[in-house]
């Protein structure tokens, strides 16, 4: 059952980004967007410097203890080229235990998105500070997000 209050300081947003026990770039990169987001707050469920030791299901059941705590999953795209299954693993055990998917383009331009990955998930948002925050709030917190920018022009 998910909490559907306002996301403040008491409450955070509990989210899970995917990883592959290894903080990458575009890891890292979601945090430093989602730490520039005013009046946004979140918990970080993933644990990716925290590999644990076995073997590959040890590794599967320690993934989905990350996301079984979370509102929402924040998948990176970047993960599908080296390592597939994986991805594919976590994305579809949120999938199945019902926790919405936000997925993030490739960083950079002319790349795609992989469809298999695609399919996987409820959104997928460019690489975009304001899109980020917003498509986590829609997806964990059901809260609209329409801004309007206010642009102003002086008639001389």
């Amino acid at each position: 059952m998910r909490d559907l209050e306002a996301v403040s300081q008491t409450n955070p947003i509990r989210l899970f980004v995917t990883h592959a026990w290894e903080q990458s770039d575009d890891y890292l990169r979601v945090f430093e967007y989602l730490e520039s987001a005013r009046n946004f707050f979140y918990k970080n469920y993933s644990t990716p410097d925290q590999r644990p030791g076995g073997d590959q299901e040890s590794q599967r059941e320690n993934l989905r203890q990350q996301i079984n705590q979370v509102e929402v999953v924040i998948a990176l795209t970047s993960l599908h080229a080296t390592h597939p299954v994986l991805l594919t693993f976590q994305l579809a055990y949120a999938a199945g235990n019902k926790k919405p998917v936000i997925l993030m383009k490739p960083f950079g331009a002319g790349k795609e998105v992989p469809k298999a990955v695609a399919d996987l998930a409820n959104e997928v948002v460019d690489w975009d500070e304001r899109a980020l925050v917003d498509a986590v709030r829609r997806q964990a917190r059901h809260e609209e997000t329409t801004r309007w920018d206010v642009v102003e022009f002086k008639l001389d």
